[in-house]
């Protein structure tokens, strides 16, 4: 018997303690720590509208040296990277045709002139007269275009650029004799998008960089505003001009022109408080509420400008917002701000 109650009094406080504990395991409440964060309050401010284009440099002027038919190099007068002047003469061609010509011109001319006088007294009819007055004429034409192609002269002032053929060669028409460009100034198309169609203007100021000379502003304006807008892309070309006196910037040179479009007073905040959705492009912060809790509030970007964005929508001025910490968060919840 008593045996008995040693086990029941053993059972009864198995059953106790195990009562005991699943009563204090239930009490037991786990009390997540509130995330930290950093925040900043932010303001707006003039911030300029500026947009950048990639863009390469081309000469104002191209042109190509040609003679007009195929002919033997006499001579070559200037070499690449040389300054000419418009008429000056860059290289000479076989001349024998050229020859052959004005003696025909000579002959024609005093052919020309007995006849004129025979016309003025009545020897000679009218046909005839009109007949070697045309005969002369489209010989000294001809004359004219053989020179010109004989001796070549240069067209504009700039520099050559490329020389294709050597003294003595054969000139067979595959490619110009000479490339004379005039780089003073030098131009540039650029492709805008049509939001801004109503605000470019001819004669606006522009600045433009170029890789080849790290941190050095160069400054030109708008030549040409293209009337017609590409309906696949919905830009509009746009051409600009640089003086280029000092001749640094050169054809084929990569550059990026930047247009002021001048200033809106928006809303500007750090780079590291603005976050992507993911599996979109949509973007948001978070800014802090007066009971320490963080509100999920999507923006629109506008241009950035270093580490700093500017807010198009989405943001008040004053607001306070996250700017570190932003891991652990979600909408409502409530932050340890240090």
């Amino acid at each position: 018997m008593r045996h008995l109650k040693s086990i029941l009094f053993l059972s009864t406080a198995m059953v106790m303690a195990s009562c005991t504990q699943k009563s204090t395991e239930q009490q037991t409440v786990v009390v997540e720590e509130a995330p930290k964060v950093t925040v900043t309050k932010v303001h707006a401010e003039n911030v300029p509208q500026l947009s950048t284009y990639p863009t390469t440099i081309e000469a104002d002027i191209v042109n190509n040296i040609t003679p007009q038919s195929a002919s033997r190099i006499n001579e070559i007068l200037v070499e690449v990277g040389d300054h000419v002047k418009a008429g000056q003469k860059l290289a000479t061609m076989d001349a024998i045709n050229l020859e052959k010509v004005r003696l025909q011109v000579a002959n024609d001319s005093i052919e020309y002139g007995r006849t004129k006088e025979l016309y003025e007294i009545g020897a000679a009819s009218q046909s005839n007269f009109e007949a070697i007055t045309l005969a002369y004429e489209v010989s000294k034409k001809s004359y004219a275009n053989l020179l010109e192609n004989t001796i070549l002269t240069s067209p504009i002032s700039g520099i050559v650029t490329a020389r294709n053929y050597d003294e003595g060669d054969m000139y067979a028409m595959a490619q110009p004799l000479f490339v004379v460009q005039n780089i003073t100034p030098v131009k540039m198309l650029i492709n805008v998008s049509e939001n801004n169609y109503s605000r470019v203007k001819k004669g606006m100021e522009v600045e433009l960089t170029a890789d080849a000379y790290p941190g050095e502003i160069f400054n030109g304006k708008v030549n040409l505003v293209y009337p017609t807008i590409d309906p696949r892309s919905h830009t509009f070309p746009v051409e600009i001009l640089v003086n280029n006196k000092d001749e640094k910037l050169r054809p084929g040179m990569f550059a990026r022109v930047t247009i002021n479009y001048g200033t809106n007073y928006r809303v500007v905040v750090p780079d590291n408080a603005v976050l992507k959705q993911v599996g979109a492009d949509d973007k948001y912060v978070y800014v802090l509420n007066e009971d320490n809790t963080v509100t999920y509030t999507p923006v629109k970007l506008g241009v950035r400008m270093g580490d700093r964005y500017e807010i198009i929508s989405g943001l008040d001025d004053g607001a306070t917002i996250v700017t570190s910490g932003q891991t652990r968060l979600k909408n409502n919840i409530k932050v340890d701000v240090k």
